[in-house]
């Protein structure tokens, strides 16, 4: 936009020529033009959500009013009970597939005569499988593994130690897993993995074993990363990319996300990047990818080489919706027929 010219002094402007003061008129309605196009510009910005841009969700949520604007006949029509809804094709109630123990349920004694003699077979047996939460979820186990001297010969055998230990550390391997799927994929922070172990087992951890522990699986599971991450740039398979804020130490990193949920493979690759630029793409995928790509209209994945690329309908079509509501020579009309063309392929 061009600089705004000063302020003009009404004795200045009466001592100009008319042909100077109209140019002077003809450039501040220039300039006028320019910032009621910019004010529009930003007043749409304003307004964007998760529904006419690319911002997530959870931006919406600083915009609402906190009275709803919904009519009575909206609020009805809107209104469901939490829980199953009538209707409702239940999972649990069917059972979970195993059975760990069997509780027998007798009565005591007769309700008739008082008596607590019963007849051998039960004259009929209910049954209702409940997922119960143990006393002690955790158990603490001493491996004592025994060094025996052989009756013929003399020689000393020694047995192998449990496959579900391993020599020298305090947690088990599946305690070991359960804690690095709690803090990485559920985000309990070490203070909250402590107090964890303490309810389900009575056992105290320093946070120092904690944080050994997520090493120790980081470097078990690495070299299988490493291996997806080559079979991904071999086998080019058809990717879903997508990269979201991820604080670490009070710095925003970012966690980029490469998967597939096809017919014949299903994976999810995550990488741990300092930027949301282009340079990770290429760190995942090189400097091009011969496969199709589907991401959404973020500038890091537009122009990038490959084989094919998809953007997210659902992020075209609020772009359309953006551009319906933006004032302009047909943008009403240009946007309605690409929504159309969305929806229809919706």
């Amino acid at each position: 936009m061009s600089q705004i010219s000063p302020p003009f002094q009404a004795e200045d402007l009466r001592q100009l020529s008319n042909e100077k003061l109209v140019e002077i008129i003809l450039a501040q309605q220039a300039q006028l033009e320019q910032l009621s196009q910019q004010i529009d510009k930003l007043k749409a910005s304003l307004n964007l959500d998760s529904q006419t841009s690319s911002k997530p969700p959870s931006t919406d949520l600083l915009k609402k009013s906190e009275k709803s604007k919904a009519t009575p006949e909206e609020k009805k029509k809107r209104k469901r009970k939490p829980g199953g809804q009538s209707g409702h094709q239940g999972k649990t109630r069917k059972g979970f597939g195993r059975v760990d123990r069997y509780e027998i349920l007798k009565p005591e004694s007769c309700p008739n005569c008082g008596s607590q003699e019963w007849i051998g077979k039960a004259a009929q047996i209910e049954t209702q499988q409940v997922a119960q939460l143990v006393a002690r979820p955790i158990e603490v186990v001493e491996y004592q593994r025994h060094h025996c001297q052989c009756a013929k010969c003399g020689g000393i055998g020694v047995a192998d130690w449990s496959p579900e230990m391993i020599r020298g550390q305090d947690l088990g391997i599946r305690l070991q897993g359960l804690l690095a799927w709690l803090g990485n994929y559920a985000h309990l922070s070490y203070e909250k993995q402590q107090e964890l172990l303490w309810e389900l087992g009575e056992i105290e951890i320093s946070t120092g074993t904690l944080v050994a522990t997520n090493e120790r699986v980081q470097n078990a599971i690495t070299p299988s990363v490493e291996d997806l991450k080559e079979w991904i740039n071999t086998e080019h398979p058809p990717l879903h990319s997508d990269e979201t804020p991820w604080p670490v130490k009070g710095v925003k990193e970012w966690l980029w996300v490469l998967a597939e949920d096809g017919d014949s493979e299903k994976f999810c690759l995550f990488h741990a990047g300092d930027t949301r630029g282009r340079r990770e793409l290429v760190s995942l995928l090189g400097s091009s990818y011969e496969g199709v790509l589907i991401s959404d209209d973020f500038s890091a994945y537009n122009g990038y080489p490959v084989a094919g690329q998809q953007k997210g309908l659902a992020h075209l079509r609020r772009h359309f919706q953006r551009l319906e509501k933006t004032k302009g020579l047909n943008n009403q009309e240009i946007a309605q027929v690409f929504l159309n063309l969305i929806d229809e392929a919706f």
